[in-house]
């Protein structure tokens, strides 16, 4: 469980973060949803302490997120950044095994190696795996990372904006992938997404916000209504139902 507790985050006295309180609990998928600006990737961050924690408290399982040893947070969350760097010249089968690095700290075994090819397959990334990170497609190079992000074996992932560069079937695919993990292996995501409606199909739960706070938390059922959107977005949106899920007709 993550437990986030009267969490705040400025820059340069900017409110980022304001008074954020969230129990994300283990299992599933929780997609963090609102306009540009409302503080879903500061959020990631202190999570995943990419940047210090200035207000409140974070834990996960217990472990204070400000305190506990490096590798030991590694070994229990991995993060996808929106900017992931990674050198250009590893292959897309070396960067996914670099994702065990917290567990073999370099010297990977047949395990490491093992669960690199997994996760090759997961993401059908086989036919790319010799390939060099260099030479390959935004999309192609994001769903690699991806997998990288996968590979850490954690239980829990925090991927930002992971559908950026991905055309629709890819992006479809990625999120049905991300959906059989949860369900089969007990793994929890949390994703910041832009499209409303692949947070609708795929998550368990919706955390919305705006300006630094959270605007709306439920199934998406609870918060994809029109009262909501509106708060969240600025604007009103017609909402219909498709195979038992809210359809946002948010282009109208």
């Amino acid at each position: 469980m993550i437990e986030i507790e009267n969490v705040s985050l400025s820059y340069r006295d900017v409110p980022i973060l304001r008074g954020i309180n969230l129990c994300l609990p283990k299992g599933g998928i929780t997609a963090l949803v609102g306009p540009n600006g409302a503080g879903k990737s500061s959020l990631l961050s202190l999570i995943a302490r990419l940047q210090p924690l200035q207000t409140g408290r974070i834990t996960i399982d217990g472990l204070p997120v400000d305190t506990a040893p490096s590798r030991q947070l590694a070994q229990r969350l991995a993060i996808l950044r929106q900017d992931g760097a990674v050198a250009s010249r590893l292959t897309v089968r070396e960067l996914v095994n670099f994702g065990r690095f917290p567990h073999h700290q370099g010297r990977p075994g047949n395990d490491d190696l093992r669960l690199a090819e997994a996760a090759l397959m997961q993401f059908e990334l086989q036919a790319l795996s010799d390939r060099f990170v260099d030479t390959l497609s935004g999309g192609q190079r994001q769903r690699a990372m991806v997998a990288m992000t996968f590979c850490q074996g954690t239980d829990y992932m925090l991927l930002d904006e992971p559908l950026n560069n991905l055309d629709m079937f890819h992006a479809r695919q990625l999120m049905r992938s991300l959906r059989a993990i949860a369900d089969e292996r007990q793994r929890t995501a949390i994703i910041v997404l832009h499209d409303i409606n692949q947070a609708a199909a795929h998550a368990d739960r919706i955390v919305a916000m705006r300006d630094g706070g959270i605007i709306a938390d439920g199934t998406p059922e609870a918060v994809l209504t029109e009262d909501n959107l509106e708060a969240i977005f600025g604007y009103r949106m017609q909402i219909t139902q498709l195979a038992g899920k809210p359809l946002v007709l948010h282009h109208l």
